[in-house]
């Protein structure tokens, strides 16, 4: 529990309602520290306390309202100034008075939606908190408490297979195939590769996870490409014929599920990379997007409804993008 002073005149403090029986969950700052905060779902409801301590008993507060608000809002580190709010809900607890002695108001937002998940990323955060506010003609008295949204969906009706063939003219014909396009964040991706032709000399194979955070629209958009995992599938050359099993465990990795055009300032999402790398170190990749999605270990009876917008809401495409035939071109060129 932690107390934000402004001058001698009093202290505000936000106390939620379930704060001893409420999950946390650690979310990682701007700074790159991890720090645990409360855990909400869209549509629960956010219920507490404020407590208004005066520091100097006796001595009258004179205010102007006081107010608890809870908000939700996108902030692009390009464009620091601007703070796009997409949930702003506001509590007034008391009309301009004065306070005597320190004072207790009580607040609930009811089935608050919350749309998105948090997400700190590169070049953007998205966050939600409740801020209280005792409002002072000279400087007003406030005190932020952010919160963690995760977002849930349910399995995925359609969730195919990925097979894709690869391949350079009389040089290299691999196919690859995964068992879904979609998984969830401690899901196993199993999947096999098929050398059909090799001639080139292959020494080094791997699928990276890459996300790629696209911020902005227009002339201003910017992209970030973060590897967030390495996995080797082989390190020698293969032969004509030969297929490699792959297994590889999500749960140990730090993501996020897909998120697509949040409110139209930003996307996060997730490639699978596979990287072939021949004696020459001339690299030849095929990218494939896949799905991330949170699933829900235990979802409450309250969150049922919601549990099937946020159902709603998910959906997922895959699209590939090859580099192997461009590669192949520059290097021998």
């Amino acid at each position: 529990m932690s107390f934000f002073s402004f001058g001698q005149s009093a202290e505000i403090d936000v106390v939620l309602t379930d704060a001893e029986t409420r999950k946390k969950a650690e979310h990682k700052t701007e700074d790159g520290k991890k720090d645990k905060y409360f855990l909400f779902y869209d549509g629960e409801t956010v219920s507490g306390k404020i407590n208004i301590t005066l520091k100097n008993p006796g001595k009258r507060l004179e205010h102007q309202g006081i107010k608890i608000e809870f908000v939700g809002q996108i902030e692009l580190y390009y464009d620091r100034g601007n703070h796009h709010e997409f949930v702003s809900l506001v509590k007034d607890l008391a009309r301009p008075g004065e306070l005597t002695q320190s004072q207790t108001f009580d607040f609930e937002f009811t089935h608050v939606e919350k749309p998105y998940e948090t997400y700190t990323g590169q070049n953007v955060k998205l966050r939600y908190f409740l801020r209280a506010t005792v409002s002072r003609r000279l400087n007003d008295i406030s005190k932020e408490m952010d919160i963690v949204v995760h977002t849930l969906s349910t399995y995925p009706e359609l969730n195919s297979s990925i097979k894709m063939e690869v391949g350079i003219e009389d040089c290299l014909h691999i196919e690859f195939e995964y068992n879904k396009s979609k998984y969830h964040l401690k899901d196993v991706i199993v999947g096999k590769i098929y050398f059909l032709l090799v001639r080139i000399k292959i020494k080094h194979m791997e699928i990276d996870i890459i996300k790629r955070e696209t911020t902005g629209t227009g002339p201003s958009v910017y992209h970030e490409n973060d590897t967030i995992a390495k996995y080797e599938i082989m390190d020698g050359a293969p032969v004509r014929g030969e297929s490699i099993p792959i297994r590889l465990f999500l749960a140990g990795y730090e993501m996020t599920p897909t998120m697509r055009d949040i409110n139209k300032k930003f996307s996060v999402r997730y490639y699978l990379n596979l990287v072939l790398i021949d004696e020459e170190e001339r690299r030849y990749f095929k990218q494939q997007e896949i799905t991330l999605w949170r699933k829900g270990d235990v979802v409450r009876k309250s969150m049922s409804s919601q549990a099937t917008i946020g159902a709603q809401r998910f959906e997922g495409s895959a699209s590939s993008e090859s580099a192997l035939e461009k590669a192949a071109r520059e290097d021998s060129g």
